[in-house]
């Protein structure tokens, strides 16, 4: 049972890395214990939160968590209920709100000094366009995505680019998503093996894993290294843009050309 005790302190102290903004909801958590006086904020901010975090550590509810089935490696996610940002933010409205002039001297501080510029994390940028994803990515679904409606098509895209094509184009399948890139998920893919692990593509593996799962379009890097030229191959390159090359297999495309007919030509 400590055992699992300090597993979970470790998991919490991680989720815990942003020091700054856990000290800010401990110091609002505290004004409101002393100050809140609505019952209903009390509870949602107050109690709700510090239960929340006994419950978490106490062994007993990993066991249980495990017990009923769920991943244990999700454990934490249970601390995702802890709304820190809203205690904070809410605190410190309260305090602003009952102490005008310092509250307004404490709060610009805290802004000044614990703010930072968002653009100079690696995970933010700004945005391109209207749907905040990558222009490279609108163009390249612009270019595949499906002329009738009701259609659907399937694509290979790299790993950098599979995170914003279902946000702009939910008729645009693809063999994997990001649970590939997560290595202590350990899933395979026999698209994703031939496509990105190697150095070196084998397209003839390739094509046999693509084909397989009926993807009509192949999306590469300019950089990506092949054992022979895709268009020897039989793939058409329909363009290349920013840096990526989007090919189209003839093969799938006649197929899937095929199961419309099937389906759908006498509608049409």
């Amino acid at each position: 049972m400590f055992g699992i005790f300090m597993e979970s302190v470790v998991i919490f102290k991680l989720y815990t890395g942003l020091k700054l903004l856990l000290g800010l909801a401990a110091f609002a958590w505290i004004y409101l214990l002393l100050t809140e006086r609505d019952k209903k904020i009390r509870i949602l901010l107050v109690y709700a939160p510090i239960i929340t975090i006994l419950l978490f550590l106490f062994p007993v509810s990993r066991k249980i968590f495990v017990a009923a089935g769920l991943d244990g490696e999700t454990y934490y996610r249970i601390l995702w209920t802890i709304p820190m940002g809203v205690i904070f933010v809410y605190g410190a409205c309260r305090f602003f709100a009952s102490h005008r002039r310092i509250g307004l001297a404490v709060c610009a501080v805290l802004i000044v000094l614990c703010g930072s510029f968002v653009y100079k994390s690696p995970y933010i940028s700004r945005a391109e366009n209207l749907y905040h994803i990558p222009d490279t990515v609108v163009r390249i679904c612009d270019l595949i995505g499906p002329e009738r409606p009701g259609e659907r098509v399937s694509a290979v895209m790299p790993p950098d680019l599979i995170h914003f094509v279902r946000q702009y184009d939910a008729s645009i399948n693809m063999p994997y998503g990001r649970e590939m890139l997560v290595n202590q998920w350990d899933y395979y893919n026999a698209v994703y093996e031939a496509m990105e692990k190697p150095e070196v593509v084998d397209m003839e593996e390739l094509l046999e894993a693509t084909r397989t799962e009926n993807c009509r379009y192949i999306v590469m890097a300019e950089n990506k290294r092949t054992n022979e030229d895709p268009k020897d191959c039989g793939l058409v390159l329909l363009e290349v843009i920013d840096g990526y090359r989007v090919y189209e297999d003839p093969v799938t495309a006649k197929a899937q050309e095929q199961q419309w007919q099937e389906y759908y030509g006498d509608e049409e």
